[in-house]
């Protein structure tokens, strides 16, 4: 892949693209559109929104507004990429089109450096809930069963990955669509024991913005994060039956119902309560569910977070296997992870990824607060820098589709090229905002850190290869004169 470029140094257009994956084809329409829909209504949402809420009050619904946006646009500008040129390494595979190999290799290390990172901190959460319910089951002894359970599926064919994810999802997107009911329900008085609630809770105690506008975008560098997760729809969309239409539904049909869950959920939730009684860390959906009389909503809760961690993890290993194995099919990471099994399955890719995840996990569990948390803050804002490079690669590639494939484009970017601008200039004001907060600083700093180590082998690798072209070159300018 590697040989051909363009002057410009990146890959051709049409390089890899329509070449059929060495992958299973086993994700069904309804796997990606449940993937798509499930992959970000995690922890984050059910658990962390307190944060949110409690530094915007009940403007957080205005952050959640901003955040989802900018998610939306990205996910827009990924799917019109990936429907054109559908791929197991996704923006990887297009940051390299677009940029060259040093932006396809930096993306998709510093992406699968992050899931596997991530993944522990799942692992651990699952646990920590399943000993609460078993104590008699040690924590580790938990983690190890997940990781078990969950190699064996994605180490199986595709599908059985799929059918974990849709049936995982289904269960969180069920859990959102009643608890919106149940609030709505409650907001009228027209459950038991209730009476309509009003304007009360978003008008008074400071106002809908008690803390003004700043307060707004602290909330948006609070929940921000919590949208990450939809890209592995598009790595998904590779094994499916039809890529370049499946990444396309997917993408459409999630964006929408995402930002209405998200939005919908805060809404209700600085309706029905008063947004300063919510807690970082506390679960601003337990307690609603119990101000409305809702029995045992503190474990009910348990068990939609326990899901949603168990289906993260299971995405999380899903997606980092992919990548890692896309990186080995274009020579940015060893060959040996090429072995693909009969069913189609990467399966030595699946093994790489789970043995660093299982690293991640011990680090988790003996030093959560020294060695974990340097490698947790050094992956903290990677998301932003991936997003920032799906937008570039997305300027740069758009009018080369246009102009190379325009039958491709069957999705396109909204507004191009102004909205693409205005997601990139979004994304770096949430990189001043990081670096202007104090709790946030840090994680930018290792972030920007370890992008820079990656860059750096990205760039001695760059360097060695045109060496090696020069090499080469003058070798056959050379024989050519002998024979002349």
């Amino acid at each position: 892949m590697h040989d051909a470029t363009t002057p410009a140094g990146t890959a051709p257009l049409g390089t890899g693209a329509g070449e059929p994956e060495p992958l299973n084809g086993g994700l069904k329409q309804r796997h990606l559109t449940m993937l798509g829909l499930g992959g970000v209504i995690g922890a984050g949402l059910f658990v962390g929104s307190g944060a949110g809420i409690s530094v915007a009050g009940p403007g957080i619904v205005l952050s959640y507004l901003i955040a989802g946006a900018l998610a939306m646009l990205i996910m827009r500008m990924l799917g019109e990429m990936s429907s054109a040129m559908p791929s197991s390494g996704a923006f990887s595979v297009h940051a390299e089109r677009a940029l060259g190999r040093w932006a396809g290799f930096s993306v998709g290390w510093l992406y699968w450096f992050m899931l596997v990172v991530v993944l522990a901190v799942e692992a651990t959460g699952a646990a920590q809930i399943a000993h609460g319910w078993a104590p008699a089951v040690p924590q580790w002894a938990w983690v190890l069963i997940f990781m078990v359970v969950f190699t064996a599926a994605n180490l199986s064919a595709v599908k059985n990955f799929g059918e974990f994810e849709f049936w995982f999802a289904a269960l969180k997107v069920a859990a959102i669509v009643l608890f919106l009911a149940l609030s709505v329900l409650a907001v009228f008085g027209v459950l038991p024991h209730t009476e309509p609630v009003g304007l009360t809770n978003l008008t008074g105690q400071g106002g809908f913005l008690p803390r003004g506008w700043a307060g707004v975008i602290s909330g948006v560098l609070a929940v921000v994060f919590a949208f990450g997760g939809l890209e592995v729809v598009t790595i998904a969309a590779a094994e499916s039956d039809d890529p370049a239409r499946a990444v396309g539904r997917a993408v459409r049909s999630a964006v929408w119902r995402i930002l209405f869950f998200y939005v919908g959920s805060m809404l209700v939730i600085v309706t029905l309560l008063p947004w300063s009684a919510m807690r970082p860390g506390k679960s601003p959906y337990v307690a609603v569910l119990d101000s409305i009389g809702v029995p045992g909503a503190g474990q009910i809760m348990n068990i939609v977070v326990f899901v949603a961690l168990l289906s993260a993890l299971n995405a999380n290993l899903y997606g980092s296997s992919r990548m890692v194995f896309s990186l080995a099919e274009r020579g940015e990471a060893p060959r040996a992870l090429l072995k693909v099994s009969g069913g189609g399955v990467p399966r030595r890719a699946v093994l790489a990824s789970v043995a660093f995840g299982f690293v991640s996990v011990v680090l988790n569990l003996e030093w959560p607060d020294s060695v974990f948390l340097y490698m947790l803050n050094a992956v903290g804002a990677v998301l932003l820098f991936v997003w920032g490079l799906i937008a570039v690669s997305q300027l740069r590639l758009r009018p080369r589709i246009e102009r190379e494939a325009p039958e491709t484009l069957t999705l396109r970017m909204w507004a191009f090229p102004w909205l693409s601008w205005v997601a990139l200039v979004a994304m770096g004001g949430v990189l001043v905002l990081m670096l202007t907060e104090d709790s946030a600083r840090p994680q930018l700093l290792w972030s920007a850190a370890a992008t820079a180590a990656v860059l750096a082998v990205a760039g001695v690798r760059e360097l060695r290869a045109r060496r090696q072209h020069v090499v080469i070159d003058e070798e056959t300018a050379t024989d050519s004169h002998d024979l002349v």
